[in-house]
């Protein structure tokens, strides 16, 4: 992999894992059309931690929040605050994702070979974001979130693991049909990844070893994810504030649709 590959996909790990469009999708269908390797594990690695640090910066303040919050239901005595609350609830919200990956990672890992079915999965995400903006009826805020909404978004980031299956998509589409707000929703599920890819990343660097040629190249990736995926967090959140997902449905249904199609030509 050279330096222009390394930005490129950078670029589109930052974008595509914030929009709900599946980046890990992005990642097997882009270098595959291109005729570029395929991202090893540390390189993938290092993309999600720059979209990891990109949350973290965009959301500090919430953070210590939540940080301060889950403390104090702890060590303090009467009815936790809404960040107490959340906290936990994201905490819950980690759980299905952790065991899903644990279990099947093997069979996690052997789709990022099969750009077809990934073709297919976004297609899957497509129907998903088409069908949660029909059910919603978007009445709900944080504050009425319950531990059901917190455990089912976490099955759906679970779910998302797959490559093609959009991990914000999925969590979105589980939040609108339980009836959330669009922003509220676009905020938990923002929230709810950043243990995941901790530790989906760290798990992936422990059996990952890097030389000094890829530094370089690892760097470029890592800052590209960053400033994109920060730049997107923002601009995704405005946007859903008075947008619905079905521009992004669309998208995914064209590019699952020609990924598939270019799939069965060059077969």
């Amino acid at each position: 992999m050279n330096f222009l590959q390394a930005l490129v996909l950078g670029i589109i790990q930052g974008l595509t894992e914030f929009l709900p469009v599946s980046s890990s999708g992005h990642l097997v269908v882009v270098p595959w059309l291109l005729g570029w390797p395929q991202p090893d594990v540390m390189f993938d690695a290092m993309l999600h931690l720059g979209t990891v640090v990109a949350l973290l910066v965009a959301f500090w303040r919430d953070i210590i929040k939540l940080i301060v919050g889950w403390f104090n239901s702890i060590f303090k005595r009467g009815q936790p605050t809404l960040e107490g609350r959340l906290a936990w609830l994201l905490i819950l919200s980690a759980v299905p994702a952790a065991i899903l990956g644990f279990l099947f990672n093997d069979l996690f890992e052997s789709l990022f070979g099969t750009p077809r079915l990934v073709a297919i999965l976004l297609l899957v995400t497509a129907f998903i974001l088409w069908v949660s903006e029909k059910l919603s009826k978007r009445e709900r805020t944080l504050e009425s979130l319950t531990w059901v909404d917190a455990l089912l978004m976490g099955m759906a980031q679970g779910i998302a693991i797959a490559p093609g299956i959009s991990r914000s998509g999925a969590t979105l589409a589980s939040g609108l049909i339980r009836g959330l707000k669009r922003e509220d929703t676009a905020r938990f599920s923002f929230l709810m990844a950043i243990p995941v890819i901790i530790g989906a990343s760290g798990y992936k660097l422990l059996d990952a070893s890097i030389t000094s040629s890829q530094l370089g190249i690892l760097l470029v990736g890592f800052l590209a994810a960053l400033i994109s995926g920060f730049l997107v967090i923002r601009a995704f959140l405005n946007f859903v504030r008075g947008h619905s997902l079905k521009p992004f449905a669309w998208y995914c249904a064209c590019a699952g649709v020609a990924a598939l199609v270019l799939s069965l030509v060059k077969a």
